[in-house]
């Protein structure tokens, strides 16, 4: 029986149901109006969903972030809404739209499920979208990813080949371990295909499965032989890809597949005297994609292979001489021609032939073409520089270019090619260079034209001549290392010292506001040959002033101290220079004392001490002052080793014997911050005492340098309780003895001694191997100078015996309080195969206890940034006792 409604309660049924949902009617009416009703809702189908072209436009009209948004949002909510329907008519549709707003970057991670609905349809155009939606939505992350291999597994064993196509791709793509292991089998199988498509598929498939699980290599190895022998170009290609791969991971499938060179030698020479062929010509060059791949696994064959490298040569030299330069795809081919050559054990002529293609690339018209010869040449210089060198003027030419990253590798390879036979036209034209460079190139630069003059310069002249050009070029953008370096060179060349003063001062004269290194050469030097400048003979140089007096000087100086623009580390060397010249100078004494004076209430700390410590030597120590402050002796050479951009031209390798003669500028001893700094630890508080004037004859380790417990709880078990070891304060003047130097510190860049010569006779004892893993081995070579009972010098070997190059090489070492580490810089930070890099490694020991050091050695491998810790306490203990 149907229920009886009450009269007001027919008000919410719809109108043409109200009027005859009345109670006056009968049963039967009812009844046959409600039936009329479900039937015609029944019929009423969802409008049919917005196509994607009709998304695309209505998202590239929107004219804000905001109304894209509000666009997107829209069709997801209605594509969420068909979701939940079940709405199997426009599945299609909607997850193809998904895709769209995906790529867009908005969420689409309910469409999942969706995807797998399709692959798990009968119907090839929605198993294509969902194959396509599942690539994109789908990682090993996620759980629906497991649900999906069993409609791959079913899809694998397919009678339609373009559905296995599709799964073969998807499985490529999505693989993760474990479907890897438990589809291999099935792509095996299908590799062994009579048919071409599904052969081609499934060999790309292989290949992304031995990315993923190497150890599933030795599977594919029966089938993957046969396919070096397929006529087919598409089976082919991914054939030889698949064999490079396989190379690349295992040294005895390399050993293997050494034996198919004749055969990729033929196939090579069929592609290049093959006539036009439509399918696979491309510019007039047949099959250039299949080339390449040959020629890229022809390198990977000869490599460190006499025989597999001359089974080649004759094909490499007709591949270079036949190919056509006027299309990119012959320069691709040549590309990969030049890299074969060069990695091989190839024949100097045909390296040279490899070097002039490039060269000819740095004619051409297209910026990456030249970017990439200039790259490769930077690569190959060390190889035969020679031949590289007879292209110096086009290479020159190329820091000229508008391009920014072409210049910069113009500028590395430039400096590459400097020699002592090119020197002075390499740097004329560098100079040239640094003076209209970008601010982005000028350090780099600057630091690098330092570097070729310590090594290849001509005389002393040239070479000062050179440094005050960087100084004026670069400005304010020279490193410290330059500034170090021209004073160091002033220092110890006598007989240039007049011509160094006069042309520091005429530079000082002008405004150095923006080049403040310059300003900071320029005072040191005045200050220690000031009585030179003014009462010295005449000098060579014509410009050299004539009647300059003290107060002009005098005043010069005043206007550094006074120019706001000028920094605080050049009014300290200004300040340090002026207290010189008052003993100098024959007059102007109470000028240069008033000066100083006012800087006893600067708002500066370091300006205030230096003023009231200056001052004092004008009053309570004015008997000390000329002793004092009297002539530095000339300093130990103390530049930085040229890096991995100026590098061993020629190929030639730096004697041992003479690496430990160059040293860093600064000395790291392992109880300074520094060492904190070198080993990452910032959670510590060190006090160093500020310059103080001492007594000439005062010890060097009068004041000691205080620090907390925790500078050495890196070291862990090393004896954190020994007593705290000294360092000397920084005296305004060092001892006169002949072996004693100055620098700049690091932390104010005063004027400090310190640095320690390096021993000339030594006594060996045994080596040490600290470090033997991944390829790397590092060895500990130790030896005691006999005038120096408590040095021990320990020479740093790092061995490479991998296949792959490690870079960023950094060697790091502490050791317990009651020793002094000074370490000297490293010879390079980049090992190459069966390379190696030396380190020098200098360690005091003045209670004659057993030596510890913490290590700490990071670099850049095949697989990333490595990073190994280690401790050594089996030194011998004739070392140091």
């Amino acid at each position: 029986m149907w229920p009886y409604y009450e009269a007001e309660e027919w008000s919410v049924l719809p109108p043409e149901l109200n009027r005859r949902f009345n109670p006056a009617f009968n049963m039967a009416s009812i009844k046959q109006a409600i039936n009329e009703a479900v039937e015609r809702v029944s019929t009423v189908r969802m409008p049919a969903p917005t196509r994607l072209r009709d998304l695309i436009r209505q998202i590239r009209a929107a004219r804000t972030a905001a109304e894209e948004r509000t666009v997107v949002n829209k069709e997801c909510a209605y594509i969420r809404s068909t979701f939940r329907e079940e709405d199997s008519v426009w599945r299609c549709r909607n997850i193809a739209k998904l895709l769209y707003i995906h790529m867009l970057g908005y969420p689409a991670h309910f469409g999942q499920l969706e995807c797998l609905k399709l692959i798990a349809s009968p119907r090839f155009t929605d198993k294509r979208i969902g194959y396509l939606g599942a690539m994109l939505l789908l990682d090993e992350r996620q759980d629906v990813h497991l649900l999906i291999t069993n409609c791959l597994k079913n899809d694998l064993n397919s009678s339609t080949q373009f559905v296995i196509g599709l799964a073969l791709c998807t499985l490529g793509a999505i693989a993760s371990p474990e479907m890897a292991r438990d589809l291999a089998s099935e792509v095996e199988r299908l590799m062994k295909s009579p048919n071409a498509y599904i052969r081609k598929k499934a060999a790309l498939c292989a290949f992304r499965i031995i990315r993923r699980v190497p150890e599933l290599m030795e599977m594919f190895l029966p089938a993957t032989r046969s396919l070096i022998t397929e006529k087919n170009h598409g089976v082919l290609i991914t054939g030889v890809t698949l064999i490079t791969e396989m190379c690349e991971n295992s040294v005895d499938t390399l050993n293997h597949f050494k034996k198919i060179v004749p055969n990729l030698v033929r196939i090579l020479k069929n592609l290049i005297l093959a006539g036009y062929s439509p399918e696979h010509d491309v510019s007039g060059v047949c099959d250039p994609f299949l080339q390449v791949k040959i020629l890229r696994l022809l390198r990977v064959l000869g490599r460190n292979d006499i025989d597999a490298s001359e089974a080649m040569n004759d094909m490499l030299a007709q591949v270079a001489t036949n190919t056509e330069t006027s299309k990119n795809v012959g320069n691709t081919i040549l590309y990969e021609t030049v890299l074969s050559i060069m990695d091989i054990k190839s024949e100097s002529g045909l390296r040279v032939l490899a070097i002039n293609i490039l060269g000819r690339f740095l004619l051409n018209n297209d910026k990456n073409i030249r970017y990439v010869a200039l790259n490769t040449l930077l690569k190959t210089v060390y190889v035969d520089t020679s031949a590289v060198q007879r292209h110096r003027s086009t290479i020159l030419e190329c820091l000229k270019d508008p391009d920014v990253s072409i210049r910069r590798r113009a500028m590395e390879l430039s400096f590459a090619l400097v020699n002592s036979n090119n020197i002075r036209n390499m740097m004329k034209e560098l100079l040239l260079f640094l003076e209209r460079a970008d601010p982005e190139f000028k350090a780099q630069c600057s630091s690098n034209i330092v570097m070729s003059a310590e090594r290849f310069a001509p005389n002393k002249r040239w070479h000062l001549e050179t440094l005050f050009k960087v100084l004026v070029a670069a400005g304010n953008y020279v490193r410290d290392d330059v500034v170090a370096c021209t004073i160091q060179l002033i220092s110890e060349t006598q007989s240039q010292q007049g011509y160094a003063v006069g042309a520091l001062w005429r530079a000082l004269e002008k405004d150095t506001s923006d080049k403040q290194p310059l300003a900071q050469v320029a005072t040191w030097c005045i200050g220690e040959y000031g009585d030179m400048l003014l009462y010295g003979p005449p000098s060579e140089d014509a410009e050299t002033p004539v009647n300059l007096t003290e107060d002009e000087v005098i005043d010069v100086y005043q206007r550094l101290l006074w120019n706001p623009q000028n920094t605080v580390i050049t009014k300290q060397y200004t300040l340090l220079s002026l207290t010189k010249l008052s003993t100098r100078f024959q007059k102007g004494h109470e000028k240069i004392r008033q000066i100083i004076d006012t800087f006893g209430s600067n708002l500066h700390i370091e300006l205030q001490q230096r003023g009231i410590e200056f001052s004092q030597l004008f009053r309570k120590y004015d008997h000390l002052r000329p002793a004092l402050l009297e002539r530095m002796p000339p300093m130990e050479t103390a530049r930085p080793q040229a890096n991995g951009i100026i590098g061993m031209v020629n190929g030639e390798q730096e004697p041992e014997d003479e690496k430990p003669t160059i040293m860093e500028q600064t000395t790291t001893t392992s109880d300074s911050s520094a060492l904190l700094d070198l080993l990452g630890t910032t959670d510590v508080t060190a006090t160093v005492m500020p310059p103080a004037v001492t007594n000439k004859n005062s010890s060097p380790n009068s004041t000691a340098v205080t620090h907390n417990n925790d500078l050495l709880d890196l070291l862990g078990s090393l004896d954190l309780n020994s007593p705290t070891s000294t360092t000397s304060t920084l005296p305004l003047q060092p001892q006169t003895s002949s072996t004693s130097s100055m620098l700049f510190s690091s932390t104010d860049n005063f004027l400090v001694d310190g640095l320690l010569s390096t021993p000339t006779a030594q006594n060996e004892v045994p080596s040490i191997v600290v470090l033997d893993k991944s390829g790397l081995k590092i060895t500990f070579k130790l030896e005691r100078p006999p005038d120096i009972p408590d040095l021990l010098v320990i020479n740093m070997l790092a061995q490479n015996s991998g296949s792959i190059t490690l870079t960023d090489f950094l060697f790091q070492a502490a050791v317990p309080r009651t020793f002094q580490l000074q370490m000297l810089s490293p010879s390079s930070t980049v090992i190459p195969p069966s390379g190696q890099v030396t380190q020098v490694l200098r360690v005091t020991n003045m209670n004659r206890t057993s030596l510890r050091m913490r290590l700490r050695i990071s670099y850049t491998g095949p697989a990333g940034p490595v990073l190994e810790q280690t401790e050594v306490n089996n030194f011998p203990v004739s070392t140091l006792q």
